[in-house]
């Protein structure tokens, strides 16, 4: 574990910039060990006020839409507008080693070379949907390091989608051309949670296609609620292999931006999500100091056979190992 004055030397470098101890603070907050948390707390305490600056965006899509190659492009052209890019890349995890395989840096050579961008690959781990547990104090760091454009890259489809777009100001989710009709195998809730579409591949021979999906799409979301008002989601082409479009899609991000923070709907945003962030700690502390008590350990290993095989009621078998865990065992 890191003593005080490593964290307030780890943390002059991340407030400086510096990319080596910006890599070294995102390993300590992802560790798992127990003695790592306080340093890692200091830490991110140390950082916090200058983090918050940047325009956090949740990236996903079906696999084979091109994630990778949207990412590289979309940031080196961000990169010459003049931003820094951070690229938090959540990897389903090795079920060897627990580490990420998927390797982004060689997916985004072009943009991980580039001095105004910092890619980092980062094991989903055991948590629900493939999203990293801490990526938000990742996010918390790149920004106090000076990173000024968020872009988070989800596991495929599925429950991860809600989870990153409860961390981050804008959820874009990427579509392959043809099949609106069928929403691509995508579920419904997925694409209402969603601010902008991008239709990828809009080049050669499926351009014509991309142009009338995003036409199909654009129909479609007429019909529903938009997930954050007053924004309207936008639904565009573009292509990652040729760059058409995507000055048009950064320009519709800066646009988002522009008018959730007039309307107040940003700051709010970011307070929910604050509020679920604390919430969703306290109940990954409490279900692990749960598990690991002494108290319920055997407890648990019985409504585990017992439950499945109809002896007992899960609320029945739920309470006792609570009451068990508050040391209330024989009350109520």
């Amino acid at each position: 574990m890191p003593d005080s004055t490593d964290v307030e030397n780890l943390a002059a470098g991340v407030l400086a910039g510096q990319r080596r101890a910006l890599a070294r603070a995102i390993t300590l907050v992802e560790s798992a060990r127990d003695d790592d948390r306080p340093a890692a707390e200091a830490l991110l305490a140390a950082v916090m006020p200058a983090a918050g600056r940047s325009i956090r965006i949740g990236i996903s899509g079906v696999p084979g839409v091109g994630k990778s190659t949207f990412i590289e492009a979309f940031g080196l052209h961000v990169v010459g507008r003049g931003h820094k890019v951070a690229v938090l890349a959540v990897d389903p995890s090795s079920k060897v080693s627990g580490g990420s395989i998927l390797g982004d840096k060689t997916r985004m050579e072009e943009l991980s070379r580039s001095p105004a961008a910092f890619i980092r690959p980062s094991p989903a781990g055991r948590t629900l949907g493939g999203v990293a547990r801490r990526t938000r104090e990742a996010m918390a760091l790149v920004e106090a390091a000076g990173f000024d454009v968020v872009l988070v890259e989800t596991v495929g489809v599925g429950q991860s989608e809600t989870a990153v777009a409860e961390m981050v100001d804008l959820f874009l989710l990427l579509l392959l051309p043809g099949g609106g009709d069928e929403l691509q195998g995508l579920k419904k809730g997925i694409v209402e949670i969603a601010d902008l579409l991008l239709v990828n591949k809009a080049d050669g021979d499926l351009e014509a296609a991309a142009k009338r999906t995003a036409a199909d799409y654009r129909a479609a979301m007429r019909m529903l609620r938009p997930a954050n008002p007053p924004w309207k989601p936008v639904v565009e082409p573009v292509s990652a292999q040729t760059g058409a479009g995507l000055a048009t899609a950064w320009e519709t991000i800066e646009r988002y931006r522009a008018t959730m923070e007039a309307a107040g709907a940003l700051q709010r945003r970011r307070a929910a999500q604050a509020r679920a962030a604390l919430w969703t700690e306290i109940e990954e502390g409490l279900r692990a100091a749960f598990r690991d008590d002494p108290a319920v350990a055997d407890g648990i290993g019985a409504a585990e056979r017992e439950v499945p095989a109809g002896r007992q009621p899960p609320a029945a078998a739920a309470r006792r190992l609570v009451q068990r865990f508050l040391g209330h065992e024989g009350r109520g």
